[in-house]
């Protein structure tokens, strides 16, 4: 999928529709992916909650929880409850439903900016984006031409520092910080809830592999699974999603099976413009012979050799049966 097509396709997909008061209604891309994308449902649910308050009120923060895996099959029914609109903030309430289940809620508190005292952390030391390898080159690199990204993305990625997969095999670059430029690979309109949006669905993409990152471990090591648990951001300053952003993340802590990772995200010209922070649930198998898929499809996603294997942990839907001393269990279930 080129660029263009892949941004207009994530605009769609956060173009919900409206099919009652405070109902909304939204769909997941055409991929065969096991679970809906956490940022795609976090983003959705933020649209659907500004839909109900005046553009001149901005969201300042958010906070969200993910209770069960989505369905990429079956619509989202977003609910928006008008919790309160006072004289200064605005705050919503948005539950993503499936099959008549909660997966997912969102609260959301929007507020007009007034005058205050003034202070930010200052933006990290790093090389500028254009000096940076895009991330598509470096996995492309890392497992070989005839890989392919499990799904298009419109972002252009550039990590200043290790991906998960170098750091899986070269102990020297393990580390808890990750530092990422981002941005939207197009143009966009002057709507600054669709740059909040847009900028809510990419802080998922990275934000856990900062906990990979000091371990050594990589979601294609074919022992690794994970998935968001909850997400919090607090938008400080406008900002445009097509512009760079440096997105500095940290993990603080890991420990029973949860990792911490924290960001903040900074424009070119250095001023912090939105912070974040997320638990993720983190899975790691023993360290034994390798557990290999069944290729149900004619894909060639995958880094190992042999057109009939996949990893257990390939978001393939058509990849999910696992043979294990002829035992099929679902990888990804929590």
């Amino acid at each position: 999928m080129a660029v263009s097509e892949a941004l207009d396709a994530l605009l769609d997909l956060l173009d919900l529709e409206q099919i009652e008061l405070d109902i909304f209604r939204g769909r997941s891309p055409d991929e065969r992916r096991q679970r809906v994308f956490g940022g795609q449902v976090a983003g959705q649910a933020l649209v659907a909650a500004g839909r109900t308050v005046p553009p001149d009120r901005p969201v300042h923060s958010l906070h969200a929880y993910f209770i069960r895996p989505g369905d990429p099959t079956v619509p989202l029914v977003y609910t928006v409850d008008r919790t309160r609109d006072g004289r200064s903030f605005t705050t919503r309430r948005v539950s993503a439903i499936q099959r008549g289940r909660t997966i997912f809620t969102l609260s959301a508190s929007f507020h007009h900016a007034e005058p205050g005292p003034e202070y930010a952390d200052p933006m990290p030391e790093v090389p500028p984006p254009e000096r940076v390898e895009r991330n598509a080159d470096r996995w492309a690199k890392a497992l070989g031409q005839g890989h392919l990204r499990p799904f298009d993305t419109p972002f252009d990625l550039r990590s200043v520092g290790p991906l998960s997969i170098e750091a899986e095999r070269n102990p020297a670059l393990r580390t808890t910080k990750n530092m990422v430029w981002l941005r939207v690979d197009g143009e966009l309109p002057d709507d600054p809830l669709l740059h909040v949006c847009l900028m809510t669905y990419a802080s998922d993409i990275t934000l856990l592999d900062t906990v990979l990152l000091g371990h050594g471990l990589s979601w294609l090591d074919g022992r690794t699974t994970g998935a968001s648990l909850d997400h919090a951001m607090w938008f400080h300053r406008s900002f445009r999603a097509d512009r760079w952003l440096l997105y500095a993340q940290s993990s603080p802590v890991a420990y029973g099976g949860r990792g911490l990772a924290r960001g903040e995200v900074f424009t070119a010209e250095g001023q912090l413009v939105v912070s974040v922070m997320q638990e993720g649930l983190i899975r790691v198998a023993p360290d034994v012979h390798p557990v290999l898929l069944e290729n149900r499809s004619s894909k060639k996603c995958c880094p190992l050799k042999g057109a009939a294997l996949r990893l257990p942990t390939c978001p393939w839907a058509s990849c999910r049966t696992l043979l294990e001393g002829g035992a099929q269990r679902d990888s990804h279930q929590l």
